[in-house]
């Protein structure tokens, strides 16, 4: 009995034959393999124009050559450029799939497994796409983008006036529907990116911090990082002219507020410069005319507002008031700025230890550091606190929220991480406090 296929058939996975290749199979792989490379240049040609930085741009105004010309004029027009390459590269993958199918048909019989067939098929064929179409060139691209631009300037131009009906049409198609729904901004909150900051390195550099402070910039009040009152030079406006003239000296300040009775009624801003000219003046001169107004704001202030309002009322000083309308210290221009940039000093000031670091673990720190610098310090997050710190804007009010009541000294309060020990306090506040982390415990208590 003859059996029903040549004998050039095979034995081949339970029943399915392969037959020997003929001239249109041998065609077919060769039209197969160039499909094959022109989808993967089209795979790279996305990644590279789309992958330009400001210095690859500026090599191509630079370079006079026609083809970095002509790389320029695509990137430029980078609607036209995408819809020309999603064209060709779907046209050329649909291709690749109907004539891998075509060529599986004649080199296999499947009919006794159709099921296995239509599973090898589809493998196969996604194997092909995905990794000679997709992967490899697109890993390629992103490393040699600028070399993959040059060398498909020319056919992604050509490329362009082929699919020229198409893309308009996909491009019309697009702006219509934009026009119709309305674009609208995807809206970022500013934790989300801060999140996405901290995701991208655990090591920042200075632009990087510099870009973190700008993300947490609106999220501080004017309380967090204001001078507290009992730092504050201020000078009592019955003063002798005699006395203001060395204030100024010894304080080294440009700008200093000027009280009446106590700190809480601010009556006005000395400025330095306002008393240089009348240094020789007896000391019964009325200093008191040269004071500017003072601006107040309140403790829950946005900075990035009060940053604002600084410009437009051209400004570098205000006073923090409490609920109450007392005073709560002074916040300055350049309180503001240091958040952004870090710490600003020139010349005239001092250094001020608010700190002393013991160990990788062990910290000394004055009861006056503010939170803020506290967490920065440590290199904790910022709202490390939150659940409990209240209405504290300072370590020593912080300890003060923990405790309810003024500590005594070498007392330990116990909280998460932190292990806080009163190095030195009076009964009217805490002056020094050591801190311990303890990596190992992570409850969130306190005792």
């Amino acid at each position: 009995m003859e059996p029903e296929y040549p004998l050039s058939y095979i034995a081949l996975l339970s029943g399915i034959t392969v037959s020997a290749p003929d001239i249109k199979i041998i065609i077919g792989l060769l039209i197969l393999i160039i499909l094959l490379l022109g989808s993967a240049l089209m795979s790279a040609s996305e990644v590279a124009y789309f992958s330009f930085r400001p210095e690859d741009i500026e090599k191509f105004k630079t370079n006079k050559s026609k083809q970095s010309k002509t790389a320029m004029k695509l990137y430029n027009n980078p609607e036209k450029l995408l819809s020309t390459v999603l064209v060709a590269n779907n046209t050329i993958n649909i291709a690749i799939v109907f004539l891998a199918a075509y060529l599986s048909s004649r080199m296999f019989d499947f009919r006794t497994e159709p099921l296995l067939g239509f599973i090898i098929n589809a493998v196969v064929i996604t194997f092909l796409l995905l990794f000679f179409g997709e992967v490899i060139p697109k890993v390629y691209a992103s490393r040699n983008h600028i070399a993959v631009a040059h060398l498909m300037a020319y056919p992604l131009t050509a490329l362009e006036k082929i699919f020229h009906p198409v893309t308009s049409l996909l491009i019309f198609s697009s702006s219509f529907v934009k026009k119709r729904t309305g674009t609208r901004r995807s809206n970022i909150s500013m934790d989300d990116l801060s999140d996405a900051l901290e995701l991208t390195s655990d090591d920042f550099n200075e632009d990087e911090k510099i870009l973190k402070g700008i993300v947490n910039f609106g999220n501080i009040k004017a309380s967090a990082i204001m001078c507290p009152r009992i730092d504050v030079t201020a000078i009592d406006i019955k003063s002798g002219f005699d006395k203001i003239v060395p204030a100024i000296i010894n304080s080294g300040f440009s700008r200093i507020p000027v009280y009446s009775g106590s700190f809480d009624t601010v009556k006005g801003i000395l400025y330095a410069k306002d008393v240089l000219p009348y240094t020789n003046n007896p000391g019964s001169f009325k200093w008191q005319a040269l004071l500017r107004p003072p601006y107040f704001v309140p403790e829950t202030k946005k900075i990035n507002d009060l940053l604002k309002e600084f410009q437009t009322k051209k400004i570098h000083m205000a006073v923090v008031i409490d609920e109450y309308g007392g005073t709560s210290g002074i916040i300055t221009l350049e309180d503001i700025l240091e958040e952004i940039v870090g710490e600003i000093t020139d010349e005239s000031d001092e250094d001020q230890l608010l700190f002393r670091k013991l160990d990788e673990k062990t910290y000394i720190f004055e009861g006056k550091v503010l939170l803020n610098d506290f967490c920065k310090i440590i290199k904790f997050e910022e709202d490390l606190f939150e659940e409990v710190r209240g209405e504290s804007e300072t370590l020593a009010g912080l300890i003060l929220e923990l405790t309810g009541e003024i500590p005594q000294k070498d007392q330990i309060i116990k909280y998460g991480k932190f292990v806080f020990r009163i190095e030195s306090a009076d009964r009217r506040r805490i002056k020094e406090i050591r801190v311990e982390i303890n990596e190992d415990n992570s409850e969130n208590k306190k005792d």
